[in-house]
């Protein structure tokens, strides 16, 4: 039973580290957008359509390998925030160089941009600490076994024996 709690919590983890990291990308993303003062406001409900597709586009690439980082976290019960970290960034890496073509004959990754891998990087960290915050304080912990249940208190000496 503890365990179906806690996929539970796995879960929801995994859906709000993703939609911290779809809003950083996002963000980032747009920041040129939001910079220029010439522009004006920038339309609401076509920053939430925006933060959706990014929320969308986090998950969906990021599920494999997250579950992977989840997966020998719960196993060796580590819990270190910097795990996190580091596995989220990781992450990240992984869900950028998904998308960029690889030339197999050189054995490369070709038009790598830079601030876009730093930006998926930095939001795959961020997305760890979060997941970090909700779910992996505790990973490991539905693995601990029932505390057992205390013995009743002893009968008075001048009791008659318990039957059987």
């Amino acid at each position: 039973m503890a365990l179906i709690g806690r996929l539970f919590v796995i879960l929801f983890g995994f859906l709000a580290a993703s939609l911290v990291a779809g809003m950083i990308v996002v963000g980032a993303i747009m920041f040129p957008e939001f910079s220029d003062l010439g522009a004006g406001p920038v339309d609401p409900g076509a920053l939430n359509v925006l933060l959706g597709f990014g929320f969308i586009f986090v998950s969906g690439f990021a599920l494999l390998p997250a579950a992977i980082v989840v997966a020998i976290t719960e196993a060796f019960y580590i819990r270190g925030a910097l795990t996190y970290a580091v596995g989220g960034g990781i992450v990240g890496l992984a869900c950028y160089l998904g998308l960029v073509p690889f030339d197999s004959e050189t054995l490369r990754f070709e038009g790598i941009v830079r601030r876009h891998l730093e930006i998926m990087t930095g939001a795959g960290i961020v997305a760890g600490v979060a997941y970090w915050m909700i779910a992996g304080r505790n990973a490991g912990a539905w693995r601990k076994p029932p505390t057992p249940l205390r013995s009743p208190p002893p009968l008075p000496s001048h009791s008659p024996p318990p039957a059987l």
